[in-house]
């Protein structure tokens, strides 16, 4: 499996090509048991936080058996095409990162047979060239596109084209590496766009088309089904860029391929049910498996990026066992000397600290049925129950104790415990510009000959660390001219600080850079 926007990359890597992925949820802490639940409808403290438009509730869809299928085929296609938009990452030689094509290798193998090491010793990107492409929905008249994080990461400058050929630069107005999600704003009015339809109401069986920019392609229309809902396929926390990873994909046998990423999944009234992301390869290429994000979360992800600057979550504050995954329960009993026994729902195994559902009276070795009114099963069916509420919505949670049935109302929190919404300018320093710090000590300052620094940590990807270049493992020894020694030291020298940031950097070679950023 694989973000598939990857493809377009002109480089690429051999070295893990044949490793394949493992992906299983495992027993998750409090930080990660979060998932997505539908957002129209549901009572929120908060308000409706709605800017962007939604299909008519009446609205139906067509079965396996329409006999006008094709005619519904051809008017999605023609309300679908127009607010499709190819995107193009231009990154700069440094920010392009070996590993992202380690990465590629590492969940498609090499499609150049072995040369792709080679091919990329060959060719390198210009820089007036894309290091890559994906698609991107038009969700506003005003220029608002939804698209994937992983057709954006990286990039210091976008450019959006529409079907009509006509070309923007575009704002990344924001994103969420936890879903795949990104915002961006062209400066446009009157722009052809698609409504969001309610993805809790599509069945499996149900036909759909995929939009998109695949292999170059421009607007190219696919069809097929919903071969499944709610698949969590292990691919956002696998790679390690999202640290709470929020999988509830659609699944469908539509043909999906590398550019697809971040196009539209649309039902046959041509209206958003879902954001294509992933697909499931041996080779690199569509074999019948691909991966939408519901539109249910992708709406309720972009609201927040608009309003807020940044995401809104809420958290159960648990730690758990999914018992439908038999490999997982078996090395739990192993590993606990339990006998639990596979079936379905949610094992509590702890608590985080702060945690509603303790407060709730929730106990170790609960096991979750039901979030309001869902059934829960995997840890698929959790993430469609929470992860898209906010701290401070409440859930009534069902329950198994000792065979018995409870029910308890759960005040969601954030991870720090605060149950209100915030917004950037609540952030902390190491939040504004996307990673920690972690001291290092004289020993490893005298192996590198350094007088200062710190190990970055837990880069977040698009963040501004990210964007200079930084990722985990590489020492801080300057910011503004000043020597950092630890994680409090960064906070004082930009807790207030405005305008461009200079940060100086020795990165795993011993290699020493300097590079800016803009303080959020």
């Amino acid at each position: 499996m694989k973000l598939i926007n990857k493809q377009e990359r002109y480089t690429m890597k051999s070295t893990l090509k044949k490793l394949l992925p493992f992906a299983v949820v495992g027993v998750i802490s409090g930080a990660t048991t979060v998932g997505t639940l539908q957002y129209f409808g549901h009572s929120s403290n908060n308000g409706d936080q709605s800017y962007f438009t939604t299909a008519a509730p009446n609205t139906s869809f067509a079965g396996m058996n329409t006999g006008v299928v094709g005619d519904d085929f051809v008017k999605a296609a023609k309300t679908t095409v127009p607010a499709v938009v190819t995107i193009k990452n231009y990154q700069s030689r440094t920010s392009s990162r070996a590993s992202e094509q380690d990465l590629f290798d590492f969940f498609f193998g090499d499609p150049f047979g072995g040369r792709g090491q080679q091919r990329q010793k060959q060719q390198q990107t210009p820089d007036n060239m894309p290091s890559g492409m994906g698609s991107g929905v038009i969700i506003s008249p005003d220029g608002y596109i939804i698209s994937n994080n992983h057709v954006v990461a990286g990039a210091n400058k976008l450019e959006v084209v529409l079907s009509n050929k006509k070309s923007y630069i575009a704002t990344l107005v924001g994103t969420d590496p936890n879903t795949d999600i990104s915002l961006l704003k062209i400066e446009e009015k009157g722009l052809p766009y698609l409504n969001f339809a309610n993805s809790d109401n599509i069945d499996v069986g149900q036909w759909v088309l995929a939009v998109g920019n695949p292999l170059g392609l421009n607007s190219t229309v696919t069809a097929g089904i919903v071969s499944a809902k709610g698949r969590g396929i292990g691919i956002l926390g696998g790679q390690g860029k999202a640290t709470n990873p929020i999988e509830s994909f659609i699944q469908t046998d539509a043909a999906i391929n590398p550019g697809n990423s971040g196009g539209a999944l649309v039902n046959t009234n041509g209206e958003l049910i879902g954001i294509n992301s992933a697909i499931q390869s041996t080779t690199g290429y569509y074999q019948g498996y691909g991966f939408a994000v519901p539109s249910n979360l992708a709406r309720k992800i972009v609201e927040d990026i608009k309003k807020f600057g940044i995401v809104q979550r809420g958290f159960l504050g648990v730690q758990s066992l999914d018992l439908s995954n038999d490999q997982l329960v078996t090395s739990y009993n192993q590993q606990y000397k339990t006998n639990l026994k596979v079936g379905s729902g949610i094992y509590i195994t702890g608590f985080g600290e702060n945690s509603g559902a303790e407060d709730a009276g929730l106990k170790k070795g609960d096991v979750i049925t039901k979030v309001d009114s869902y059934d829960i099963t995997d840890f698929a069916d959790l993430s469609m129950s929470i992860g898209s509420k906010r701290p401070g919505d409440k859930v009534q949670v069902t329950y198994l104790r000792n065979g018995k049935e409870g029910t308890t109302s759960v005040t969601l929190r954030d991870q720090k415990g605060g149950t209100s919404t915030r917004t950037k300018a609540d952030l902390s320093v190491t939040e504004k510009i996307g990673s920690e710090f972690q001291s290092i000590d004289d020993r490893t300052k005298a192996y590198y000959g350094l007088n200062s620094g710190v190990v970055a940590k837990n880069v977040v990807e698009g963040g501004e660390m990210a964007k200079a270049g930084i990722v985990d493992g590489y020492i801080i020894t300057e910011i503004n001219g000043k020597p950092v020694n630890s994680q409090k030291d960064v906070e004082n020298l930009l807790n207030k600080f405005s305008g461009t940031a200079q940060i100086k950097y020795m990165d795993d070679y011993g290699r020493n850079y300097q590079r800016g950023f803009k303080m959020p």
